[in-house]
């Protein structure tokens, strides 16, 4: 979408606004998948202080999501692999659509019981990375990315 002078209040930013506008998306796209990878390392490796594995497959598991180890992959998948795919804007859309679907089930299956608020283990900050990576599998990388260099998009 260009952004027009004419239509601005300050019609002087619209250059700035046109320079900035494909770094946005690179930089909102760093960040989303950029988030992601340390949640999967803690849950892959346990860097960071996290679990690892085999502490998160059994988490998972005594929340309900048998088999642990089969949903601490797909939670690692949707961190670290879809994280770093995310990143580099490289089948972005795929990648993002997961991450989107994992964060949701976060949010509904241990979020939503603690209401709102994320200082309470509440949704509020699952649901915006679920949006933000909706984002991108709607929308796609941008300009800035492996998929828009290589010609071809998911």
């Amino acid at each position: 979408m260009s952004v027009s002078s004419q239509n601005l209040i300050l019609p002087f930013l619209g250059p700035l606004y046109r320079a900035l506008s494909p770094l946005s998306e690179l930089l909102l796209r760093v960040v989303v998948g950029g988030f992601l990878i340390p949640h999967g390392m803690q849950k892959a490796f346990g860097a960071f202080g996290g679990p690892g594995f085999t502490g998160t497959a059994g988490w998972l598991g005594s929340i309900g999501m048998e088999p642990g180890w089969l949903f601490a992959s797909l939670a690692i998948l949707a961190e670290l692999v879809c994280g770093i795919l995310i990143v580099i804007g490289f089948l972005t859309r795929p990648a993002a659509a997961i991450a989107a679907v994992f964060l949701f089930i976060a949010a509904s299956s241990v979020h939503f019981a603690n209401g709102f608020f994320a200082q309470n283990g509440g949704y509020e900050y699952a649901i915006l990375w679920t949006v933000a990576a909706l984002f991108f599998a709607v929308r796609g990388a941008g300009p800035i990315s492996v998929d828009r260099m290589i010609g071809r998009e998911f």
